[in-house]
Parts: structure tokens; C-alpha cells; sequence
């Protein structure tokens, strides 16, 4: 091999090295600046074998912090004697809907009833009030909302 094509050669090894550094350097910064996607396993899950009904006048309405949300609506209904509190959806999606609640409204609620520390709460998956049906999760209990948007 002549010295000729020798260094045109290691001219063609540096010159690729020197691409593939920066362009390694752009992955791995690409990389790190995505965020992780938060690991919400302080939420509640939607448990289909605990689905029940329930209805009542809404009593209160309250924003809640939720796993990695801020913004959560949840409602505190007055069934007979008892308050049931009922997690609905992010503040976000309820507002895109054009969904409001008002204390006073009647209200009947499918969900699933599970634990959140030591409280009993029912994620709603289907609320009725007057004559909407309002659908917050799918037939699994899978929410139907971008869980990174709230929307």
C-alpha cells in the first residue's frame, strides 16, 4: 500500500471518528434530557373486580394532588348518611370537556372502590348527571386521558 493511500485512509478514519463523536455526544445528551416517565405506583389502579354503583348528592368539590398530577377533581358525594369520595379526572381533560360540578347536583356514579392510604374512594369510570353520561375510563378502567397532559 502506498503512502499515499495510507494517509488517505487515516484521513477517512479521523474524519469519521470526528462525526461520530458529537454525533454520540448529541444521543446521549438526548437521551438524559428525557424525562423518565414518573413512576406512579402511589396511585390507585382500577380494579375491575371491585366495580360498583353508588349515587348521591355532590357535597363538595375538591383539587387534589394525585400521583405525579397537581390537579385532580374529586368529588365528595352524600349518599343516605354516608360521604363517598369520588376520584374523577385531572382539571385539564374536565375542562376540555366543558365539564363542571356544583354542590347540590345529584349524581350517580360506576367505579371501581379501592383504598388510597386509609381512605375508601371509588375511581369513577362512568358518572351520570341529568342527562350526560360522562365516560372517564374504558371498559378495562384504562383512563381515557393523556396520563403526561392531564388532557
Amino acid at each position: 500500500m502506498s503512502l499515499r493511500q495510507e494517509i488517505s485512509t487515516l484521513a477517512t478514519k479521523i474524519i469519521k471518528g470526528l462525526f461520530c463523536i458529537p454525533l454520540f455526544l448529541l444521543l446521549c445528551l438526548t437521551g438524559l434530557s428525557q424525562k423518565a416517565q414518573p413512576d406512579d405506583s402511589s396511585l390507585p389502579k382500577y380494579d375491575l373486580h371491585t366495580e360498583m354503583k353508588t349515587k348521591g348528592v355532590v357535597d363538595e368539590v375538591n383539587l387534589l394532588p394525585l400521583g405525579t398530577r397537581k390537579d385532580f377533581t374529586e368529588l365528595i358525594i352524600k349518599s343516605g348518611d354516608d360521604k363517598v369520595h369520588i376520584y374523577v379526572c385531572p382539571k385539564p381533560f374536565q375542562e376540555e370537556m366543558g365539564i363542571s360540578f356544583s354542590k347540590g347536583e345529584e349524581i350517580a356514579v360506576t367505579g371501581s372502590k379501592v383504598k388510597q392510604e386509609t381512605l375508601d374512594v371509588i375511581l369513577a369510570r362512568e358518572l351520570v348527571k341529568g342527562t350526560d353520561t360522562l365516560l372517564f375510563r374504558d371498559d378495562k378502567g384504562k383512563p381515557v386521558w393523556d396520563s403526561r397532559t392531564g388532557k
